[in-house]
């Protein structure tokens, strides 16, 4: 098995990787070549799942970030699930050693329909 080296890494929203996916298909269907298994399950994961824009998700992130209690992979998984009640909040964080204010969960509730509006 050959070891490849990891050059970089970014943590992307689920939109954010839809938008790559459907570049390589199209640079791969430019070229005549064949689109693989994992690639095409891939793309059509990211289809069925994605809810919103790879500009939107990004615009989400950020503003959670700014946010106290909220780490980058915690921004990203919102952005993905897009939680609608505090009872889905509190499952995204059910992992962290802390516990969410009410106060809190509506900061984040409030943010992610503001920045969906």
């Amino acid at each position: 098995m050959i070891v490849k080296e990891v050059l970089e890494e970014e943590l992307m929203t689920l939109a954010e990787v839809k938008e790559s996916l459907n570049k390589i298909m199209e640079e791969r269907s430019d070229r005549g070549e064949e689109l693989g298994y994992e690639l095409r399950k891939s793309i059509n994961h990211a289809e069925i799942f994605s809810k919103i824009s790879a500009e939107k998700s990004r615009e989400l992130v950020n503003n959670l970030m700014g946010l106290e209690k909220i780490k980058p992979e915690i921004a990203v998984k919102i952005a993905d699930i897009l939680p609608e009640t505090k009872d889905e909040l509190r499952a995204i964080y059910s992992k962290e050693r802390y516990t969410l204010s009410e106060q809190e969960l509506d900061e984040i509730l409030n943010t992610i329909s503001e920045t969906l509006e």
